[in-house]
């Protein structure tokens, strides 16, 4: 385990990590007393687990009645009397939801419409999250309480909040996160944001990793090579499986002192666990078109015990697979079914996992090409891992090129909670890499000798100081692929022109994903482009100071104000600001 000091905080305070997944979700928490030294533990009593074993997490499941209103949740979904009611009475049952939320820029081709089940009528993925994380909240103040006699009223207005979501959500997703969190009750308005940290899936498991199987004595996987010097790092790479997302991030790493720091764009594709029963889903449907098992609802039936049981049960391609979805009067030999149950070939059922397979290995070299330094261990973790024959896949791709090839224990139900606490308490990374490239649409004046001006002249506008300019220019500021400390500042100068001294001025942080590597023009891989946020800068007082300018074509007013754009991307989210001079004396 990793050694921690005691807490050098003057008060008590509680630290409640929420792992919202697409099929299973849980809560870690650690409670951290002055001069004690923290210890994080999980939530693992929840209503109506008895049915689904008494674990660490739970189906992120709910019901809505036709009101809106949620009836059941997680566990409690399950239950017997919970789903003939559901049925009786017309209740929507929402699964795999937090799809809803998924980035737009990651590739989902391989996604149909109906691939997701549909959000109730005027419920938006937001409100969903918000009903989700109330009830996780709820659940985890009474296991507190009755796991820690007189504790709760000493810290319910100290609690700081860790919110993890996949490597490929940015700001838009974020801002929904933290819309979630203010409807769900965790804090209660704007200003209590700070008590929100948002941080990725990947770097929650990297520190349950540090924590409980890099920093243990049973850990021998070799760090360094024989000749190497004392002190150098390693490269290790997180593999996050889980149901909707696959999570891949690269750190080096060093022992002593403990240090890590990020050294490739964090990776994310959307090739979870729940798209292997997607594809089982189409071929179930191929393989009993025609007979008595072909409805809907059996395919359906038949889809949730693959899910349940076949996916997670499977070794071998050349042996067959069943799925026992009846009794034993079920029967047909033309279809394979005897007994109740259908027989699969296995190399059909492999054909379900190769494209997650394949995903997770084109990530890897994408993260190897990407890294500062030679990547020698990879670490796989999330609720995809439990599938011995995923692991068994790629354990075939990385053990004869020499990479060491880990599946901690645990890692199933506390990889991201556990790690999400550990990094608010241990704090182990100290620089990231920025995944995209940053900055600000701008216009220039036009330069009849330069050829990309030559080529959009038709384009030319008289800017308000009465020159061509050209429009559709992206200025960078922060490049994809470098490597940001968490106090870092990328800034760069800019200029509103404005006919009015009182004009309302807002800047678009805008963010590229395509493969130039020094962007200029919004008119080439256009669709690359997004925007994150918007500043909305008070320069009232700096309006009132502004000297009037004079146009060159008529000259008529105009005022300019200089400025430069800030970004802080070294912790987990990306910071924007602009700054500019007022009342400011120089001296000689």
């Amino acid at each position: 385990m990793l050694p921690r000091k005691p807490y050098k905080g003057l008060t008590r305070k509680l630290v409640i990590a929420f792992d919202v997944g697409t099929t299973f979700s849980g809560v870690s928490y650690c409670i951290l007393d002055p001069g004690e030294v923290p210890v994080i533990r999980g939530v693992s009593r929840y209503p109506g687990q008895e049915q689904v074993g008494g674990d660490s997490k739970i189906p992120s499941i709910i019901y809505y009645d036709l009101q809106g209103e949620v009836r059941a949740v997680g566990a409690e979904a399950l239950q017997g009397h919970i789903i003939e009611q559901a049925e009786d009475k017309g209740w929507v049952k929402l699964e795999w939801w937090k799809l809803h939320l998924r980035a737009k820029h990651l590739a989902s081709s391989h996604i149909r419409e109906d691939d997701i089940p549909p959000l109730p009528k005027g419920k938006s993925a937001v409100q969903v999250l918000a009903d989700f994380l109330r009830y996780l909240f709820q659940c985890a103040r009474t296991y507190i309480q009755e796991s820690h006699l007189n504790l709760w009223r000493s810290i319910q207005n100290s609690i700081e909040f860790v919110l993890t979501h996949p490597n490929g959500w940015e700001g838009p997703q974020q801002q929904q996160i933290r819309r979630a969190a203010e409807l769900a009750g965790l804090v209660s308005s704007k200003d209590e944001q700070s008590h929100v940290h948002l941080l990725t899936e990947g770097e929650a498991s990297l520190h349950f990793c540090v924590t409980n199987v890099i920093m243990s004595d049973a850990f021998s996987f070799p760090i360094t090579g024989s000749d190497s010097k004392a002190g150098d790092r390693s490269g290790v790479v997180i593999v996050d499986a889980g149901g909707g997302t696959i999570d891949l991030s690269t750190y080096s790493m060093k022992l002593s002192p403990t240090s890590f720091e990020e050294i490739a764009p964090a990776g994310c594709c959307l090739q979870g666990s729940v798209f292997v029963t997607r594809r089982a889903h189409t071929l179930l449907q191929k393989k009993l078109a025609g007979s008595n098992y072909a409805s809907p609802e059996m395919i359906a039936h038949m889809t949730s015990i693959f899910d349940k049981t076949t996916k997670l049960q499977f070794r071998r391609p050349d042996e067959p697979s069943y799925v026992k979805f009846g009794t034993i009067r079920d029967k047909d030999m033309m279809y394979n079914i005897r007994s109740g149950q259908l027989k699969l070939a296995g190399f059909d059922v492999a054909d379900l996992f190769e494209p997650s397979v394949k995903a997770i290995i084109t990530g890897f070299e994408q993260q190897r090409r990407a890294a500062s330094t030679p990547v020698n261990i990879v670490f796989l973790v999330g609720g995809f891992a439990a599938s011995d024959w995923l692991f068994a896949g790629l354990q075939g791709y990385f053990k004869p090129r020499g990479i060491s090839f880990c599946r901690p224990d645990g890692h199933v139900n506390k990889a991201v909670a556990d790690g999400a606490v550990s990094f608010y308490i241990d704090h182990l990374v100290s620089s990231r890499v920025a995944r995209a490239t940053y900055g600000i649409k701008v216009y220039t004046q036009y330069d009849p000798q330069d050829l990309e001006h030559q080529a959009r002249k038709h384009t030319k506008f008289i800017d308000v100081a009465g020159h061509q300019s050209i429009p559709n220019q992206f200025s960078s500021i922060l490049m994809k692929g470098t490597q940001v400390s968490e106090l870092r500042e990328f800034r760069k100068p800019f200029q509103f022109t404005q006919k009015s001294r009182h004009s309302t001025n807002t800047v678009n942080i805008m963010c590229y994903k395509g493969d130039l590597q020094d962007p200029k023009w919004l008119d080439i891989e256009g669709s690359s482009f997004s925007t994150l946020c918007t500043i909305h800068p008070d320069l009232s007082e700096l309006s009132r100071t502004l000297s009037p300018q004079k146009s060159a074509i008529d000259q008529s007013d105009y005022y300019r104000i200089d400025f430069e754009v800030i970004i802080l991307f070294g912790q987990t989210e990306l910071k924007a600001q602009i700054s500019w001079k007022y009342k400011v004396r120089t001296s000689f």
